[in-house]
């Protein structure tokens, strides 16, 4: 009896143990800054693979930018219509961070903006509905000190950010405001849209600070 009852013991042990040693699945979720447009070894330098780095080996850190991406349905390159939202909702994470609303903002796409907000929701509740259950962070886009492939600073400024604050209020959801740091930045943007090396890790750093670090 006492050999049985050992056993048993034993296996929940290493059951338990298993279990903890399960990393936290973290999905990054954007267009060509969360993908690293521009960045040499963007697997290690984009902002989701330098996180990876910060948070070390209890956490999975995966990947789900694609440029060029919007919001929006309707437009000419929806992210909800691209494998790598597919495979972000399989991935089944715990967290979520979004990045969204760059592209957005150019005019042949910002015509769309009545449903931004629906769409965006969209989005949410689709990894909401999750087996995961997973927090969820709204970014809020950087800076554009340029009007390269269209975009519009203007319109990310006083368009795309008070629509994303929207719904985090009406959804309940935090925000982490990537924008106000980049402010006065020129010089992390050497194609006055994507962030470079360092901006790419200030980028990493304030998701750091607003969703990992303990209080």
């Amino acid at each position: 009896m006492k050999k049985s009852l050992y056993i048993i013991l034993s296996v929940l042990v290493l059951t338990l143990s298993a279990c903890q040693k399960e990393p936290v699945r973290v999905a990054c979720v954007g267009d060509s800054i969360t993908y690293g447009h521009g960045i040499k070894d963007r697997l290690h330098d984009a902002y989701p693979g330098v996180l990876s780095s910060m948070l070390g080996e209890k956490y999975d850190v995966r990947n789900f930018g694609v440029s060029g991406t919007t919001t929006m349905m309707g437009t000419d390159m929806p992210y909800m219509n691209e494998q790598a939202y597919k495979d972000a909702l399989e991935f089944n994470p715990q967290i979520v961070t979004i990045k969204l609303g760059t592209n957005d903002s150019k005019p042949y796409n910002w015509k769309e903006s009545d449903h931004f907000k629906k769409d965006l929701k969209t989005l949410i509740g689709s990894f909401r509905a999750l087996p995961s259950n997973p927090k969820i962070w709204l970014c809020l886009p950087v800076p554009a000190y340029g009007h390269a492939w269209s975009i519009n600073d203007s319109v990310i400024y006083n368009g795309v950010i008070p629509l994303i604050k929207e719904v985090a209020q009406e959804e309940n959801l935090p925000i982490i405001d990537l924008n106000t740091p980049f402010q006065g930045k020129r010089q992390y943007f050497p194609d006055t849209i994507h962030p470079n090396e360092e901006g790419e890790k200030m980028i990493a750093q304030e998701i750091f600070e607003k969703v990992f670090k303990k209080k």
